[in-house]
Order: structure tokens, then C-alpha cells, then sequence
């Protein structure tokens, strides 16, 4: 079932669903009834409009369908454990200082059993004790791609070891398409609802 929530103003005008072209429709239908519409995020507003960076990224189709399939692959079909996922995603959102990133994902944080508490440390940036070793290193990771746009030999081997290649590319490439995301977000000025 898809949830819905209201919208604020927006950059791009908002795309009704009944005047998608058929390649927007089927950009839609993906992510309205895929596997994001029935999490706890709501994905359209009460007219049936996405949310988020979709209604943007609806403008150009054929990236939006590549989009959302990545962002499906990393969220869903990915190897990561789900706390470790959404640790770097709210890193993410925490270091671009991308407010509807974080009101999306710091829901989906709690949801998987990360503490309010670890949130708070994460957004000012501390890498806290409780978590483990892998969550540890794959937030290295994470603030060496962001930060330093480099990956010194230590935190390589850290997360090798944790993750293995196949987790470091995933790690590397869910910082990527999160900072993707946020781009789109700010320059379509996308923020969190004020109620929440």
C-alpha cells in the first residue's frame, strides 16, 4: 500500500499521474508500487504526485528509470545488513546537509534499530563506540569518499576485511547515489515537511 504525505512548494511543477507521458507512467508505476511504496516513508502526496527527488527526476525518464532502479537494487536487493545501509545513508545526508534526505532515511534508521542516540552522534559527525566494527569501518568509508574524495590504503584494508570487495563497492556506490539523490534534491529544493 502506498502512503502518502502533503507537499510544500516545489521547483518543478508537480507531475499529476493523469498527465504522465507513457514513459513517466512507467517511471511511476516502479516507484510508486515497487518496493519503496509500502515502506514507512510516504512516496506520494495526497494527489498521487511523488515525493522526494522523483517528481524531478520524472522530467528526464529515461534517467529517472535508471535512478530509481539503482536506488532499488542498492535498498532492497543489496548485501549490506539494513543498520550498516542506513548508517551511510544518514552519513550522507548528514555531511551534504541534505534535509530531506535525512527526514526520509532517519526514519527508515530507527525502523532497522538504530537509536536516536546514534543519529544525533552520526549528524554531528562522531563515529560512536556502540556501533560494530563493520558499521565503524563502513563509515569510514564513507566519510573518506566524502571528505577527502580519497581512500587511503588503512581504510581500504578496514573495509575489505569487514566487507569484502563486493560490500566496499556497495558502500562506495551507496554514497554515490545518495549524494546523487541530495544533488537533486537541492536544485529542486526539496525539503522535509515542516510537521515532521
Amino acid at each position: 500500500m502506498t502512503r502518502t504525505m502533503s507537499t510544500a512548494r516545489h521547483r518543478f511543477p508537480l507531475l499529476a499521474p493523469e498527465s504522465l507521458t507513457p514513459e513517466q507512467r512507467a517511471v511511476y508505476e516502479a516507484i510508486a508500487n515497487g518496493p519503496r511504496g509500502g515502506g514507512p516513508l510516504p512516496i506520494v502526496d495526497e494527489a498521487g504526485h511523488l515525493t522526494g527527488p522523483f517528481n524531478a527526476l520524472m522530467y528526464v525518464p529515461a534517467l529517472a528509470t535508471q535512478v530509481q532502479r539503482l536506488g532499488v537494487a542498492l535498498r532492497f536487493e543489496g548485501t549490506l545488513p539494513a543498520r550498516t545501509r542506513e548508517l551511510v545513508i544518514c552519513a550522507v545526508a548528514a555531511e551534504v546537509d541534505s534535509d530531506y534526505e535525512w527526514y526520509a532515511h532517519r526514519r527508515m534508521a530507527l525502523e532497522v534499530g538504530i537509536s536516536s542516540t546514534e543519529l544525533d552522534g552520526l549528524r554531528n559527525g562522531a563515529l560512536l563506540a556502540g556501533l560494530s566494527a563493520a558499521e565503524r569501518s563502513a563509515l569510514r568509508l564513507a566519510h573518506a569518499l566524502l571528505r577527502d574524495h580519497v581512500v587511503d590504503d588503512s581504510v581500504h584494508a578496514e573495509v575489505s576485511a569487514d566487507h569484502g570487495h563486493e560490500g566496499l563497492v556497495e558502500i562506495a556506490v551507496l554514497v554515490g547515489y545518495y549524494q546523487l539523490l541530495a544533488g537533486v534534491l537541492a536544485a529542486a529544493d526539496v525539503r522535509a515537511p515542516a510537521s515532521d
